[in-house]
């Protein structure tokens, strides 16, 4: 096939995520034929194919309300077959390692294992979660388990998952709600898939009510999460200094706690494609499973991390809690912000409700702050579509982008 194994996997994580089975099987298909007659999918596939064309014949004949449900089980089985098949060809390629086992006494072993392992074994889950109930392990229990998350991102692993699910409930916080962070991430960034997987489902719920019924924690973390894609770098400190031996790409997941009173904030001292990888899933969250989960209805709990997204710098959800970004703004503003993206955001507020005095003259505040019109346009122009579905006429949008046009200074 002319297409890479990155563009193979992404057209199969694609294709599945529409439940369009027979499409990624033709991938798969290609997969096992490089794999050679002896490798040990064979039967699983043709079971796949089988039982979907069956599926497919039987909704051709009659209405059976059980259709849907046994769809998604079988593209939860094609996403699992795809995932295996896709580990093994990574080793015959030579793109990851045959591995077999790690040294449980030493770190760098630990890591290396979790990082690149491609074929884990039920036991090397049971250990991860020993460790993390076991007293003065908490620091293997993080490298660990966020090698884990890291390598989850290429192979998707169910046992993986739910290991780190488990690490949601012991009583070390530091632990716990890095392994949670670790889960949001794999959370979003599966977001297409897990509704095929109620198993990873039911036990993320569980665990979370299990910690706090309300989901108190878990929802400051995922705010957490989100304030971690704040522009900022941070050095390591002595204590993370033990860790500078470890590859970048296990150093890029680890997290620290804010010596500034927040026990949830997540400090960020990630390498620029993390960062950007990290941002990704945050643009994407309001549109996933997990906000819905945590978020989705509550709107005490929506307003809050709507002003989270506005501190970091999106717009994204501000649009429907108009008052609670104003009120973040006239803070910001009054401890003398010198971005103008926040002047133009609070006139976008005053705009939607109806002063356009005082919006014309933070327009007007902006655009003196920045170095040119196309500046401006630049921060100005790709909210102009949600002002004029939140009911601002389009012909008022355009006579702003008029007078600061013509803005002299």
């Amino acid at each position: 096939m002319s297409q890479s194994l990155e563009d193979q996997i992404n057209t199969v994580e694609k294709a599945l995520g529409e439940r369009m089975v027979d499409h990624a099987l033709v991938i798969v298909r290609a997969w096992l034929n490089e794999l050679g007659e002896s490798n040990p999918y064979e039967q699983a596939f043709l079971s796949i194919e089988q039982r979907y064309h069956a599926l497919i014949a039987a909704w051709l004949s009659s209405d059976d309300e059980q259709t849907d449900k046994q769809l998604d089980e079988l593209t939860g089985e094609t996403y699992q077959l795809s995932d295996a098949v896709y580990a093994s060809l990574r080793i015959k390629r030579g793109l990851s390692p045959d591995m077999h086992g790690y040294n449980p006494d030493l770190t760098p072993s630990v890591v290396n294992y979790f990082s690149n392992c491609v074929r884990f074994r039920p036991e090397d889950f049971e250990w991860l979660k020993r460790t993390f109930y076991e007293p003065n392990q908490s620091a293997k229990a993080i490298l660990a388990s966020g090698s884990l998350a890291k390598n989850m991102r290429e192979c998707f692993c169910i046992e993986g998952f739910l290991a780190l699910v488990e690490g949601i409930k012991v009583e070390d916080r530091l632990v716990a709600d890095q392994c949670l962070a670790y889960v949001y991430t794999l959370l979003i960034h599966y977001d297409i898939r897990i509704d095929f997987f109620p198993q990873i489902q039911n036990a993320f719920i569980h665990a979370v009510r299990e910690v706090d019924p309300e989901g108190k924690n878990a929802f400051e973390v995922l705010c957490a999460l989100v304030r971690s894609t704040h522009p900022r770098w941070m050095e390591p400190s002595e204590t993370e200094a033990v860790t500078e031996s470890l590859p970048d790409d296990v150093r890029s997941l680890l997290s620290s706690i804010s010596s500034e009173g927040d026990e949830n904030e997540i400090v960020s001292w990630m390498p620029r494609s993390e960062r950007e990888y990290m941002e990704g899933l945050i643009q994407i969250l309001p549109d996933t499973w997990l906000y819905s989960v945590l978020v989705a209805g509550n709107l005490e709990r929506e307003g809050q991390i709507a002003g989270e997204f506005l501190a970091v710098g999106r717009m994204d959800l501000m649009w429907d809690h108009t008052n609670h970004a104003e009120q973040f703004l006239i803070k910001l503003l009054r401890d003398g912000s010198t971005n103008p993206k926040d002047y133009i955001n609070y006139a976008h507020c005053l705009l939607l409700r109806g002063d356009r005095i005082m919006a014309y003259e933070n327009y007007r505040q902006a655009r003196s702050m920045c170095s040119g019109v196309k500046q401006f346009f630049a921060l100005f122009r790709p909210d102009r579509k949600r002002l004029v579905d939140k009911g601002v006429p389009v012909e008022q949008v355009y006579l702003i982008e008029d007078m600061m046009l013509n803005y002299k200074g």
